[in-house]
Parts: C-alpha cells; sequence; structure tokens
C-alpha cells in the first residue's frame, strides 16, 4: 500500500513537471506578431516624423528589420536614409526606440562597388572583396573587414548583408564578376577571406549574412533585372564556402539568390524553392540559422510570379525573412501591413501552416538573442 502511494504521487509529479515545462500558447506573440517580425522592409527619410509610415509598422505591425540605403531608386535621388555620420547614428536610435522588439537594421555593405557609408558622406573609404582577395593578405582584409565592422557599430547598425561567398566563376557575370564583389574563383580563398570579414564584424556585434546561395557568381544575367539561369553554368563547388562555414560555425543568416537552376529545381528558382533550401541548404548542409530572402521586388521574382504566389512559395521554401527594399522599381508605404494580410489570408486558405510561421519566429528571436 505504502509502495502504491509513494508511486502515485511520483507519476503525479512526473506529470505536473511535463505540463510546467510546456510553452504556453498564450506567452506567444499573436499570429500577426509573428509574422511582423519575418519582414525586413526598407522605408524613406533621413529623419523619423511621427507621420512616416515605417514609425506606424514599428509600433503597430512587429517589424523585424529595416534596411537602409544612400539612394532611392524609384526617383533616382539622394539622400533616401544617409547624410552623415551624425544624421544616421540618430536616425538608427530613433528607429529602435520606435520598435517594440529587438529590431535588425541591416545595410549592403560588403566595401567597394556595394557600399552605402560613401566618403561624400563622411565615411572612410572601402574596397572591392575582388581587391582583397587578389593581394590575399589577412591583415589586409582584416584592416578594411574590421574598419567597416567599426563604422557600423558606431552607427548602431547590427546585421551586414555581407560577405558575398559566391565564387568568381565567370569575371563578366554583371551582378557579381563584374562589379568586383566576389573575392576569388577558388573556394578555399573565398573561405578563407569570408571567414575574416565574419570575425571582424563578430568583434564588433555586428551580424553577417553569407549571399547569394546556391551561387549567383557563374549568372551571365542580372536577377534585378529579370529571369537568370544558371542551369548550364552552375557547379556543386559553388556550395562548398557555405558548407565549410556552417561547418566551422561561421555562417548565421544565408541570403537566398532568385537564380534558376533546373538541375536543382526544374520548377522554382532558389528563393521559392523547398529543394534549394530545405532539402539542400538545411537538410544537405546542416544550416539551422535564419534564411533571408533577397530583395522580393526583384525582375527575377516580379516578372514571372503574383506577389502573393512568390510570398507563398518563398515561406513554405523556407526562408525565414522577407525583404522588401522598397527600392526598386516603385516605393509602397503600406508594404509592411499589405504584406502581413496577404500571409494571414495565406494562413487562412491552409496555403501556409501556423507551424511553419512559429518556426521562423522562433528562428529569428534566437537569433537576436545572440546581439
Amino acid at each position: 500500500m505504502n509502495l502504491n502511494f509513494k508511486l502515485y504521487f511520483s507519476i503525479l509529479f512526473l506529470i505536473v513537471l511535463v505540463y510546467s515545462c510546456k510553452p504556453d500558447d498564450d506567452q506567444l506573440p499573436t499570429l500577426k506578431q509573428q509574422i511582423g517580425q519575418m519582414l525586413l522592409v526598407g522605408f524613406r527619410g533621413t529623419e523619423l516624423k511621427a507621420d512616416n509610415p515605417i514609425v506606424n509598422d514599428l509600433q503597430n505591425y512587429n517589424l523585424g528589420g529595416v534596411i537602409l540605403y544612400e539612394k532611392d531608386g524609384p526617383s533616382q535621388s539622394r539622400p533616401r536614409n544617409i547624410e552623415s555620420p551624425e544624421q544616421l547614428q540618430k536616425l538608427v536610435a530613433d528607429l529602435k526606440s520606435y520598435s517594440t522588439e529587438k529590431l535588425l537594421i541591416a545595410i549592403d555593405e560588403e566595401g567597394g562597388v556595394v557600399n552605402r557609408l560613401k566618403p561624400s558622406y563622411g565615411f572612410l573609404e572601402s574596397v572591392r572583396a575582388q581587391y582583397l582577395g587578389e593581394i590575399n593578405n589577412e591583415d589586409s582584409t582584416r584592416f578594411y573587414a574590421g574598419r567597416i565592422a567599426a563604422t557600423l557599430a558606431d552607427m548602431g547598425i547590427n546585421l551586414n548583408f555581407a560577405p558575398v561567398v559566391d565564387l568568381n566563376v565567370d569575371e563578366q557575370s554583371p551582378a557579381i564578376g563584374a562589379l568586383g564583389r566576389s573575392f576569388s574563383a577558388n573556394s578555399s580563398e573565398v573561405v578563407f577571406h569570408a571567414r575574416l570579414f565574419i570575425d571582424e564584424h563578430r568583434n564588433q556585434n555586428i551580424l553577417t549574412c553569407c549571399k547569394h546561395f546556391p551561387g549567383h557568381g557563374s549568372a551571365a544575367a542580372d536577377s534585378h533585372l529579370g529571369f537568370t539561369d544558371v542551369t548550364n553554368t552552375w557547379s556543386n563547388l559553388e556550395l562548398e564556402p557555405y558548407q565549410k562555414l556552417i561547418e566551422s560555425g561561421d555562417c548565421k543568416l544565408v541570403m537566398s539568390a532568385h537564380v534558376f537552376n533546373q538541375n536543382l529545381d526544374a520548377d522554382y528558382p532558389a528563393t521559392l524553392s523547398k529543394i534549394i533550401l530545405t532539402d539542400i541548404l538545411r537538410q544537405q548542409l546542416g544550416f539551422d540559422g535564419v534564411i533571408v530572402s533577397d530583395a522580393m521586388e526583384m525582375g527575377a521574382i516580379t516578372e514571372n510570379y503574383g506577389i502573393k504566389e512568390a510570398i507563398e512559395k518563398s515561406i513554405n521554401a523556407g526562408c525565414d525573412m522577407l525583404v522588401f527594399s522598397n527600392n526598386i522599381k516603385e516605393f509602397n508605404e503600406n508594404v509592411v501591413p499589405e504584406t502581413i494580410d496577404l500571409i494571414l489570408d495565406l494562413v487562412d486558405e491552409g496555403k501556409i501552416s501556423k507551424e511553419r510561421i512559429l518556426e521562423s519566429y522562433q528562428r529569428i528571436i534566437k537569433l537576436k538573442a545572440s546581439i
């Protein structure tokens, strides 16, 4: 009798323990708030006024991140977000103050051609990745990468959409090789310099993002402009930088490319491909970090898919964060509420599961907790 009594209370204790450790759904943000964290958007303004739509997005839609530009693409005018170091510091601080969650403040600061913090605005000169690959000197790469990282830290920026780990397969590739954005055609050299770049940013508590998966360096076209097919030029070698950086724990974010490769997926470009993002990147290469899309308004997507279909496919493919640069063909001040409504509709229609949304939300929150 005494043994049965003890056994009864032992089982009861275990049941209480299990249920007390079970996550409480009431403590989770709403589905709408989870979706808000999945968006990273561009906006207009060098200072934040109360009527700027981005303020409403931050306060009411739980926006996950913003991306900064120095030039406004639709109007072809300057400035967009950046005028000077002092102005940028205040803008970033104001953005964070309006956010209800830790906010990702992103920028494309690769160095060389792709840089937003130009000397004309009072920032230091930077160099192309190709230059660093050609001189192939650790101290030089650390110096220039460290200078970028220190500048971002001073500004309060916490995410750099760099380094480019595309191999320089085609030196005339309009989006990569022709702009000197790749360190090298040699995978080991790309990994060597990318790791130094990442390390210098990590020293400043800045997140980095390896791009553009599964490889854009062999593309004869620019996915900003339209359909980009790498079927006949891409090789498995272009996966090596990702594999090595993932294995060493250096890769926390990966940006997808909008390239199409029939040999990998006969139907969809990488950003919309579950085969490429889930089967290859997550399962084959073992990546468990955050997958972020390239800008969803780029021609490779918009000229071939409706925005609702593209959002559905990209999230189901494995994208955790969707980038809307709001800086290509047109500016949409309502991009955040409109996109959230589209995703909510897709959930209601059974095309995206709540579990898939929660999966991305949890990855994003885990990433943000690391900075």
